[in-house]
């Protein structure tokens, strides 16, 4: 039987991932906010605007009416920034099927509340917490449309929804695996985006694959420590939605995060890479101070994004943040 699934978001990881669904045999509709991306995915299957030079398939629908995009949809995939989440879930909510599954695409912390995106899902849609599946790992969008072959994380507290999902989404390319803990695969597709600024600034600023390594292990554990404190599994960390996520978004000139992380490195004000990135700013930075709030209430040492959050809003200099990283007082790696 055919699953019908709606996509929300047709930027480059929401159309990449409706062309996932699609391939595996769904029947995909794709909301844009642009009236003419719609009608380019309907009339010639491409995106040219966020996935140039790629052909989508014919099972794609494009709409650019939300409400229609919604009707019957099974699977409810949002893939938009994530501080615009509960903006436009208050409006969407009530056209939302009442057992359809809503999937989390986007990996940030909420400013002003530090929720998670699922959380955000939970309250503002008011739907249960295990109506909520969460996809997340090594997903650099251009590479997954190109169908090169990559795993992924669905983690969700209800398995029999993880499942059916993994069953909608698996393809030749694409191999999803389920997992359980929502809160550590949110948490690291979170601050994954932190450390690849900070990787992109040491690349930025001409340093070579010592310091890359040393910022990524260390952002890990960075991660872990702050997952655990919200109840997560340590064991999220060494996998897909941990340590494979954050090796490809930290490396990858594919990724936003690090690309802009590297301009700022190079001597640029976060308003000329801004501008240099047509106006898009890397979730990294928009959600560096959530995060470190968090961080800060449950009294977990976070001194990546503690810089990272100095640089963006603070002031601080990227060569200040590797002063300020290398000065640490000394302790125990598994401290």
């Amino acid at each position: 039987m055919t699953v019908n699934a709606t996509v929300l978001g047709a930027g480059s990881w929401g159309t990449a991932f409706a062309k996932v669904l699609a391939d595996a045999g769904c029947d995909v509709r794709l909301w844009a906010r642009d009236k003419q991306v719609s009608d380019e995915i309907n009339d010639v299957h491409q995106n040219n605007r966020y996935l140039n030079g790629v052909t989508l398939p014919g099972k794609i629908i494009g709409y650019d009416d939300y409400r229609a995009a919604l009707q019957g949809a099974e699977i409810v995939a949002i893939a938009i920034p994530s501080q615009k989440l509960r903006e436009n879930l208050t409006g969407w909510a009530k056209w939302i099927d009442p057992d359809a599954t809503l999937v989390s695409l986007m990996k940030g912390v909420e400013l002003g509340t530090s929720k998670r995106m699922s959380e955000v899902i939970e309250e503002v849609g008011e739907v249960a917490a295990d109506r909520i599946a969460v996809v997340t790992g090594p997903n650099l969008a251009r590479e997954i449309a190109q169908e090169q072959p990559t795993a992924t994380v669905i983690a969700s507290i209800n398995p029999d929804r993880a499942e059916q999902l993994q069953n909608a989404t698996a393809t030749q390319y694409f191999r999803p695996y389920t997992n359980s803990d929502v809160v550590g695969c949110e948490v690291a597709g979170a601050l994954k985006n932190v450390i690849a600024l900070a990787c992109g600034m040491g690349q930025g600023m001409g340093f070579g694959d010592n310091t890359l390594s040393s910022i990524i292990t260390r952002g890990l554990a960075e991660t872990a420590r702050l997952g655990v404190a919200l109840g997560a599994n340590p064991m999220t960390f060494a996998g897909l939605a941990g340590l494979g996520d954050l090796v490809a978004t930290c490396s990858s000139k594919l990724s936003r995060n690090r690309t802009f992380g590297e301009r700022l490195g190079r001597g640029e004000t976060l308003e000329q890479a801004q501008e240099a990135t047509h106006g898009q700013v890397a979730e990294g930075v928009k959600s560096c101070h959530s995060i470190l709030e968090l961080a800060q209430r449950h009294d977990v040492e976070v001194p990546i994004t503690e810089a990272v959050e100095a640089v963006c809003y603070g002031g601080l200099s990227p060569a200040g943040l590797m002063r300020v990283l290398m000065s640490r007082s000394m302790k125990s790696e598994m401290g």
